[in-house]
């Protein structure tokens, strides 16, 4: 008889405690700040959930310039017309909620405007190429993306590496400004600049506590050779007038180069590191692939996309799915150890 009168009085001490819990925090669950709303509080009619913005778009795509070559130093295709996107590319632009439409570097301007006017966004990749076809390629692409800005179209670019590089070389009209730097296969942190404006630009898509990290953790990923100094950016009057500084860095000779940059007036965005490769490539061992690394990758993809979404474009859905990446396999290339884990090809 004693042992049921002390459950009984258990039994009632802690529905006691439970009732005055839930009594004080409304229904809701709490335990370190996170609320759960609890059934008798969700809503379960669709007609109650709120209307996606009109003036978004949610199905938008990015074009991707291929660049020469195999991608593997010949070990895939020796075809002197073969190009290619590292599948690390396509992932990055993926994880952001977007898809991808190649721009085949050396197919005709005609047919490769006529697929610009498919997609809401470009990324020029990294790799090597600086002149010829290509060169002209990216010059005639990027053109075209101040125009389309110019026109009220939001048409946002991603440069990264080579691509950093290149839209240098072409705002300001000297296709020598480059120099030199040792910042091959390494990671870094970021340094940012003190009067730049980070919340107009990518960095406002990155947790307050991804940003304080970004300039303390080595978690982005340099593998470049050339650059340019604050210096000789900010002394070249077409560059200083197009683009802010937002990041610099040093390479191993403690020499100081930009890092990341922004355009002043268009949604143009240059890294000299890869955002792409800390979640998708996998060939380095220098390559972070902490969480909070895969995070800087999230957050870069996500500021990409989000950008694309205000675009005005409005493409034929059969057209767009007749040009997608999907019509195309990526290739294995990483067997190796080196290099990139997959890439598409293009002949």
């Amino acid at each position: 008889m004693a042992i049921h009168i002390r459950i009984l009085f258990l039994t009632l001490f802690f529905n006691s405690i439970l009732y005055s819990h839930s009594s004080k925090s409304s229904n809701h669950f709490s335990n370190n700040n996170i609320i759960i709303l609890q059934p008798t509080h969700q809503q379960h009619h669709a007609s109650s959930c709120p209307a996606p913005n009109p003036n978004l778009y949610y199905q938008p795509v990015i074009g991707i310039v291929t660049h020469p070559g195999d991608g593997a130093s010949g070990r895939l295709s020796n075809s002197s017309s073969v190009s290619n996107i590292p599948a690390s590319y396509v992932k990055f632009v993926e994880a952001g909620g977007a898809r991808v439409i190649p721009l085949i570097y050396n197919e005709s301007p005609q047919k490769l405007l006529k697929k610009l006017d498919l997609v809401n966004g470009v990324l020029f990749t990294g790799g090597w190429a600086k002149e010829g076809q290509y060169f002209e390629t990216v010059r005639r692409v990027f053109k075209k993306v101040l125009e389309r800005n110019d026109g009220g179209d939001h048409f946002p670019l991603y440069a990264i590496c080579l691509g950093f590089e290149l839209i240098t070389m072409i705002v300001s009209g000297d296709n020598n400004i480059l120099e030199e730097f040792s910042a091959s296969d390494q990671a870094s942190a970021l340094n940012f600049e003190q009067n730049a404006d980070i919340k107009g630009s990518i960095f406002r898509s990155f947790p307050p506590d991804l940003l304080k990290k970004l300039s303390t953790d080595c978690i982005v990923m340099q593998n470049h050779h050339f650059g340019i100094s604050p210096e000789k950016l900010l002394s070249n009057k077409k560059l200083s007038s197009f683009f802010d500084i937002l990041t610099t860095c040093k390479d191993e000779d403690d020499k100081v180069y930009v890092s990341t940059m922004q355009s002043c007036n268009y949604p143009v965005t240059g890294f000299q590191w890869h955002p792409e490769k800390n979640a998708f490539e996998w060939g380095s061992a220098h390559i972070p692939h902490t969480e909070d690394a895969i995070r800087v990758t999230q957050s870069a993809a996500s500021f990409l996309v989000s950008e694309a979404r205000k675009s005005s474009k409005r493409p034929d859905a059969q057209e767009v799915r007749d040009n997608l990446i999907y019509n195309y396999s990526p290739t294995y290339g990483g067997k190796a150890g080196k290099g990139y884990d997959e890439v598409y090809l293009f002949t």
